[in-house]
């Protein structure tokens, strides 16, 4: 699904295979050879002086931004005079957390309810769709896709330029040993609890096979076909074994066969009590129902439909409440004008006439708009007509065509194709917010002199991995400690074996079926093998404690996790030194 919407982030790389250096051997005329030199690399340019910055900058290749809409380099070495540094960091930082917003707000309300419908559609709610969407793993199939869509894409963008793979590594790793000790750890600490016993051991294992699989790629240094194919092999008979684990167990249990034994001590099943109506992501029911039953007309129904606000909600919430709303509220603003949201749940399905028709021009512009950043957006056809007034012109026919053959009251037959139109926009605009975030990372990094590997483990790895944090603690809060300790282990399962899969097919060519990954530091090492103790101690210690989790286990978590940050951060500065 995203491999159309993230060709546009592979033109350097689909040239050079990762790890080459990029050299220039001519200087241009008026320049100097202070700042080209043979695979000069663009953190030296803080080294120079200030006066020099801009045109470090502009001059050197390894300093030009793949993909993304602007420029972050330029604005801050050239835009910014060197005195209001500071400013523009800050800058970047508010600009880096809208982001992270952005991708929240576009995988949970418009990603997950378009895959939700998709795979009602698709009639697979009796199937693997159905073990996605009520087991304890968060889902596998779908519901993981929706939940890992922007760590995946974020990881995707990464991998897709050498210089910025380290980014791909640091947050698949850091996120992992994020999410499998302060979130699981969280989750023991808020609510002691006992674990499902075949589920926890299956995710675990399946988990540290992953981490060894990409150890080993690390070790070697590259990563042939086979191998990229071997990691969504490895997900696919991962999805499997859960699909046949269910299946047994639902068997098993309505033949009336005995209890289970003293290694299960609680019913430990891949089926956990159903959700709350309330924790389901991609519910727009309360916020966007009409507030009259009668019939309304189109502009009453369009003005309704792109109203982010729920005044009487408004009202209730707290002031901490309303002030993230007011961040989120032009975001979800131009989401609803661009992303067709189809909910199987509702009489309607969710259609909006005039909305829905809105969207036939909307979503098709944004695709052809964000693809390889606007590039093939505004190709012009015989150098004489562009492509966006192309795609204008059959999208308003045909939504005039929708309009003219629909009703405001009932949707059509062919409603679902809008579930499809919505997970492509909003796959695009998570993707473009993932290309500006691994942009803007890399700049940080070139300004503070950090690794790529630091950035992931940190700022990319907390950013994709707070959602996840606060819907799982909520989860336990609610009374569903097992299922959220389940989706801490399933989830980045996902996450790791996908992102680095797709990723790296995504850089391979015919001419050269390998990408290298050469470690930038000895921090690679000391995530991976942060990450490999961590599960090993969970491995070890849960069923030793036959599965019962209190607070102790999640102290020790998150002992671990701030002693393995101050590891990780002193490796960062030199302060530790490994041989």
């Amino acid at each position: 699904s995203g491999t159309t919407g993230l060709a546009g982030v592979l033109s350097l790389a689909g040239a050079l295979p990762a790890g080459t250096p990029l050299l220039l051997d001519t200087v241009p005329p008026g320049g100097d050879t202070l700042s080209h030199g043979r695979g000069l690399d663009c953190w030296e340019v803080r080294k120079h002086n200030s006066s020099e910055w801009c045109h470090f900058i502009r001059s050197n290749p390894d300093c030009q931004l793949d993909g993304g809409f602007l420029n972050y380099l330029d604005g801050v070495f050239c835009v910014f005079p060197p005195r209001l540094l500071p400013l523009a960091v800050t800058l970047y930082a508010l600009w880096l957390l809208y982001l992270f917003i952005i991708l929240g707000v576009t995988a949970e309300k418009f990603f997950c309810p378009n895959l939700s419908a998709i795979s009602t559609n698709l009639r697979l709610s009796h199937n693997v769709a159905a073990f996605s969407l009520t087991s304890p793993l968060h889902g596998v199939t779908f519901l993981a896709f929706g939940n890992g869509a922007p760590d995946v894409f974020s990881a995707v963008v990464a991998f897709s330029d050498p210089r910025t793979a380290g980014l791909a590594i640091g947050a698949i790793f850091g996120a992992g040993v994020f999410v499998t000790t302060v979130v699981a750890g969280g989750i023991a600490l808020v609510k002691p609890f006992t674990a499902a016993s075949r589920p926890f051991l299956r995710d675990v294992i399946f988990y540290m096979l992953a981490v060894f699989l990409t150890f080993m790629v690390l070790y070697l240094g590259r990563i042939r076909l086979g191998e990229a194919l071997g990691y969504l092999g490895l997900y696919v008979f991962y999805v499997l074994t859960v699909v046949l684990c269910t299946w047994i167990h639902r068997r098993q249990r309505g033949d009336g066969l005995a209890p289970p034994g003293p290694w299960e001590p609680e019913m430990p099943t891949d089926m956990e009590e159903p959700e709350s109506s309330g924790a389901s992501s991609g519910d727009y029911g309360e916020e966007y129902r009409p507030l009259l039953p009668s019939r309304e007309t189109s502009l009453r129904i369009l003005t309704t439909a792109l109203s982010p606000l729920d005044y009487r909600k408004w009202r209730r919430k707290p002031w901490y409440w309303r002030l993230f709303k007011a961040f989120k509220v032009p975001v979800e603003l131009v989401l609803l004008l661009t992303v067709p949201v189809v909910d199987p749940d509702k009489d309607d399905l969710n259609w909006k006439r005039p909305l829905n028709c809105l969207h036939i021009l909307t979503s098709p512009l944004l695709c052809v708009l964000t693809l390889k950043s606007g590039t093939y957006g505004l190709y012009q056809i015989q150098g004489i007509f562009p492509v966006w007034a192309l795609v204008t012109l059959v999208a308003s026919a045909l939504a005039l065509i929708i309009f003219i053959t629909t009703s405001n009251e009932e949707p059509p037959k062919y409603h679902c194709v809008f579930a499809f139109l919505g997970f492509l926009a909003s796959a695009m605009w998570i993707n473009a917010a993932a290309t500006e975030l691994v942009n803007i990372l890399r700049t940080l990094g070139i300004i503070f002199q950090l690794s790529n590997t630091v950035l992931g483990l940190t700022l990319l790895a907390w950013g994709n991995s707070i959602g996840d944090t606060f819907s799982d603690l909520t989860m336990a809060r609610q009374g569903y400690p097992r299922m959220a300790f389940s989706a801490c282990f399933g989830g980045i399962i996902f996450n790791m074996l996908v992102g680095v899969g797709v990723g790296c097919l995504l850089q391979m060519n015919s001419s050269q079926p390998l990408v290298k990954l050469e470690p930038d530091s000895l921090l690679v090492w000391v995530l991976a093998g942060a990450l490999g103790l961590s599960l090993v101690f969970s491995f070890v210690t849960v069923p030793a404690q036959c599965f019962q989790l209190g607070r102790a286990y999640g102290a020790c978590l998150i002992a671990y996790y701030l002693v393995f940050l101050c590891v990780a951060l002193l490796t960062e500065f030199r302060v530790i030194h490994f041989s």
